[in-house]
């Protein structure tokens, strides 16, 4: 799986944008104004970094060397995805997971706005 695949999957959710805010090598993307997936375009292997609940984080991070905390982010809701050796289904839950976390917490009214554009 490479970075074209990845951006291709989340551009299909609604509301979704992607910057450079940080650098111009860390792909953000965002659902309104959340970030829900940060992307490493120039790192080797190819990691992601997406948010996750707590307990399921503790479940990944036992069950898979690939998923750590996430550097320089709050470890407890983010985990880096080095994606070698994972399964494709695995990292499609793991950014649908991400997406509908930052997505429940926006407004009622920015997720009515969304879910009705």
């Amino acid at each position: 799986m490479d970075a074209n695949e990845i951006l291709d999957y989340c551009l299909t959710k609604k509301a979704v944008t992607e910057s450079f805010p940080f650098d111009n090598e860390t792909l953000v993307l965002k659902v309104d104004t959340k970030m829900f997936l940060l992307m490493g375009l120039e790192r080797q292997p190819l990691s992601i970094n997406v948010k996750t609940d707590p307990e399921w984080s503790a479940e990944l991070r036992e069950q898979y060397p690939q998923i750590t905390g996430a550097y320089h982010m709050n470890k407890i809701h983010w985990n880096s995805v080095y994606l070698d050796g994972l399964k494709r289904d695995l990292i499609f839950k793991l950014i649908d997971h991400s997406y509908d976390l930052v997505f429940k917490s926006l407004t009622k009214k920015v997720q009515h706005t969304i879910n009705n554009s």
